[in-house]
């Protein structure tokens, strides 16, 4: 059995009189020891980052969006009192 996740390798080879489940059980206890079975449910969600030009292009979609509303609360199309309440 092997396992590789990076640059680490984890071999385990079967003894004459060893059974299949003798086997897994030190195949598993060498990987959780090497911390593999924590580093990749750390890196389970893991998100990629956003690249500095989507951020920018959120950042003036939403400066752009907040600059519609306040111009139709001055022009009184919309009462910032009444303010829309999400459901949860």
């Amino acid at each position: 059995m092997t396992a590789v996740t990076a640059s680490t390798r984890v071999e385990v080879r079967r003894g004459k009189n060893e059974s299949t489940t003798a086997l897994i059980r030190r195949f598993t206890r060498r990987v959780q020891g090497l911390g593999l079975v924590r580093e990749v449910r750390n890196s389970r969600y893991w998100d990629r980052p956003m690249s500095k030009n989507v951020e920018r292009k959120r950042a003036l979609i939403s400066k752009v969006r907040r600059e519609n509303y306040n111009e139709q609360v001055k022009l009184g199309k919309i009462d910032p009192a009444a303010k829309k309440t999400r459901k949860r």
